[in-house]
């Protein structure tokens, strides 16, 4: 898994339930965790086609391509595109689908994305590099106004309008120390044991960036589409605007279904104690109707 560890493993497998023949859709591939786990579980004929829009994760990925053959199938686009992605290459009628939505930590680890407030490095946030827009073109033109309402809206930051002056003051920012900075002129600086001060700004720019929430219920919208009757959706989420997102497409879906999760299902302790990541990490799985 080349590093990374694939979080809330165990219990996405528990409801997903893989076995020999069956088929399976991994629409966030990341570092490839869940999609061995999916290959290694319907061994010796089951199939996985794994999504991704990062070419660093897919080049990485040849190596399970490798080792598995024509059992994976990796195809770059966008999670949002599933329906169509799966259909052009007749993996439509799957048994079951995987989403983890978080940022890949090969990503939050290169310097370079610009996705850590703990890096320096340029100020870019693109979780698909072939798209035009960075968060630094976002940071220097957009308006005051339109950046508070980001702050405010995929943050959840109370000190939004200070926070987005600050930052109209610094132009221009092309560095992850320069968000840091603004950032720092109307919080502060980081206190032990308390979240650093950048932490909700950098979300914010992040997703609205990556236009992931929009993604996120488009695919919520398309991905029951390309389950079998009673296959299974499994989504897992990092934060409190992704998890309401996935519970209401549970709850609305105009595909008969139901979630099969009451309440959401979180990580153990020994999986908290041994990879942090996996403590904002909540995870919903809905089965489609056996009956349409």
């Amino acid at each position: 898994m080349y590093g990374h560890r694939a979080v809330l493993l165990n219990e996405a497998l528990g409801y997903l339930d893989p076995q020999p023949g069956r088929r399976y859709i991994d629409a966030t591939f990341g570092a490839g965790g869940h999609t061995q786990a999916l290959l290694d579980g319907t061994t010796p004929d089951g199939s996985v086609l794994a999504l991704d829009f990062d070419d660093s994760a897919l080049e990485s990925g040849l190596r399970l391509q490798e080792q598995y053959g024509s059992r994976l199938t990796l195809v770059k686009g966008n999670f949002r595109d599933i329906f169509s992605l799966a259909q052009e290459r007749n993996f439509l009628e799957v048994d079951g689908i995987l989403a983890d939505i978080g940022v890949s930590s090969r990503m939050f680890d290169d310097p370079e994305r610009g996705f850590s407030f703990m890096r320096e490095g340029a100020l870019d946030m693109r979780m698909d590099r072939s798209q035009s827009l960075t968060a630094a073109d976002m940071l220097n033109t957009y308006g005051e106004k339109e950046i508070a309402d980001i702050l405010f809206q995929y943050g959840e930051e109370r000190r939004s309008r200070a926070i987005a002056r600050s930052i109209v003051r610094s132009r221009p920012l092309s560095s992850t120390a320069d968000l840091n900075r603004a950032v720092g002129r109307v919080l502060g600086g980081p206190r032990y044991g308390k979240i650093h001060p950048s932490t909700r700004t950098f979300q914010a720019v992040r997703i609205a960036v990556n236009g992931e929430l929009d993604n996120l219920s488009a695919f919520l919208q398309s991905a029951p589409r390309c389950l079998r009757p009673g296959g299974r959706l499994a989504v897992i989420t990092f934060h409190s605007l992704e998890d309401r997102i996935v519970k209401n497409a549970f709850r609305a879906s105009p595909i008969p279904g139901k979630p099969l999760t009451k309440k959401v299902v979180t990580a153990g302790d020994a999986e908290t104690s041994s990879n942090p990541r996996a403590r904002s990490a909540k995870l919903r799985v809905w089965e489609k109707s056996h009956v349409d």
